[in-house]
């Protein structure tokens, strides 16, 4: 599946405090904590906790969100499909970071463990 402008440009201007409170829901719904889910946001963005809080508050767009991040350098590690998409051949490297973060989100949530979410070189 290939992502269009359209598409790309609306994950770019969706606000992360519009999404945060959907990602704690689909966690814990599925037996996960929050501090499990902040823990992969952290691995993913460099962001602790008061940070993460802060950029909730300003109402960052998930544009400005990834701007901000520390990506880890093990996030190339991800792969396999979230959402139709093939994480790996995105091509929008907003999109594919995004990407990244659902496809994190969705691991927690089944219950993988925290060592193989969490992927090391």
């Amino acid at each position: 599946m290939k992502a269009t402008a359209e598409h790309n440009n609306r994950i770019a201007n969706m606000t992360f405090a519009s999404v945060y409170p959907h990602y704690v829901k689909k966690v814990e719904t599925k037996g996960r904590t929050k501090e499990e889910l902040h823990r992969v946001i952290e691995w993913l963005t460099g962001f602790d906790e008061t940070k993460l809080q802060a950029l909730i508050e300003e109402k960052v767009t998930f544009q400005t969100f990834f701007e901000r991040a520390d990506l880890n350098p093990n996030a190339l590690l991800i792969t396999g499909t979230i959402c139709g998409y093939r994480i790996e051949e995105i091509e929008n490297p907003l999109t594919q970071k995004a990407r990244y973060l659902d496809k994190l989100i969705d691991e927690l949530a089944k219950g993988r463990k925290m060592e193989k979410i969490l992927r090391t070189a």
